[in-house]
């Protein structure tokens, strides 16, 4: 009778292990991903609880898409960058879609020194701004058309100026909310976890647009409270 060799259980073994690990991770990113949904919807709530420096509802109903970096760190000597994560939901014809996760990037040259943590908030007002969002990559400023958002009671020709932006965008730095007009920031897909959430291979067209895909209820804050402030759905 022929024994098996020790290098066949060694692979054995190395095959369980590698799974092991590998669950491990994807545990471990579904758990960030929901910390992060998490955050997303505190900064959003605690913006929109001040009547006078909120996003103005009539601008956020308007909006196709919305996306939240909780805490993107700035820091730099001469030269700078910033990085960060965020989550983003677009209206569907059955309300805000499952959250999709992203990076964002991107670099400063001048006289700074120091670092920072910021909100931003990125509402995306059209099918091309979508369409961006969509995208593996696009740049603020460059790929879409970016504008400073108008905050509080500001309304009328002003916001319908703004209109024309396929970007607006929004920061929040020491208790200060505002709108910025923020160039050069690159933002992609997080395909970390995006796996870790949804699985292999799926993109944020197919969570954000196409609506193939269920989020765990872990991630699902986000969505939910961007429809407690504009419950507008999609037309079919």
């Amino acid at each position: 009778m022929q024994t098996r060799k020790p290098s066949y259980l060694i692979s054995v073994l190395c095959l369980v292990l590698a799974a092991s690990v590998t669950g491990l991770a994807q545990g471990q990113n579904t758990r960030d991903s929901a910390s992060q949904a998490n955050k997303a919807a505190t900064v959003l709530k605690e913006i929109m609880a001040a009547p006078d420096q909120a996003i103005p509802k009539d601008v956020l109903d308007k909006a196709e898409c919305v996306a939240v970096f909780p805490q993107v760190i700035k820091a730099g000597f001469i030269v700078g960058g910033r990085g960060g994560r965020g989550v983003a939901s677009c209206r569907t014809p059955s309300g805000w879609s499952a959250p999709a996760f992203f990076n964002l990037g991107g670099g400063s040259f001048g006289l700074q020194i120091g670092a920072q943590a910021t909100d931003f908030i990125f509402l995306f007002m059209n099918e091309k701004g979508m369409d961006s969002l969509l995208s593996s990559k696009f740049t603020l400023g460059g790929d879409a058309s970016v504008a400073a958002g108008p905050v509080g009671r500001q309304a009328g020709a002003e916001t319908d100026a703004l209109m024309s932006a396929q970007v607006l965008s929004y920061s929040r730095s020491k208790g200060v909310f505002a709108g910025l007009e923020l160039k050069g920031t690159v933002i992609s897909q997080d395909t970390e976890h995006m796996e870790g959430v949804y699985g292999k291979d799926v993109t944020a067209r197919e969570v954000l647009k196409e609506n193939k895909v269920k989020a765990p209820a872990v991630v699902q804050v986000f969505p939910r409270t961007l429809a407690g402030y504009s419950p507008r759905k999609a037309r079919r």
